[in-house]
């Protein structure tokens, strides 16, 4: 299983799977499938989205001050938004609305 969190508005998205409590989802992963495949399997925009963290580690943010703040990060930058980045079972997947920028500044 995948435990996917969302925040902010994104928690308004209506999924076709069953959610767990406050925006928490556990889905299964398809073979080959990447973060970029998952949010547009979920219908999630990518333009909807401020951040993206996978296993605690920072994938991808539209702020400066990512930098600043040394969050552990997957790749060398996460400013690229290079969404390839493979899904395993086990992963946890936090995503966090453009209404949620706060979190990241």
């Amino acid at each position: 299983m995948i435990e996917i969190h969302l925040y902010g508005k994104l928690r308004d998205i209506s999924l076709d799977i069953a959610s767990s409590q406050n925006g928490v989802y556990e889905i299964n992963p398809v073979k080959g499938e990447t973060i970029g495949l998952l949010l547009e399997r979920l219908n999630i925009p990518v333009a909807d989205v401020y951040s993206l963290f996978v296993n605690h580690k920072l994938l991808a943010a539209r702020s400066g001050m990512a930098m600043w703040l040394r969050h552990m990060q997957v790749n060398e930058t996460p400013f690229d938004w290079n969404l390839n980045s493979p899904v395993n079972a086990g992963d946890r997947i936090g995503v966090f609305g453009r209404d949620m920028a706060a979190l990241v500044v």
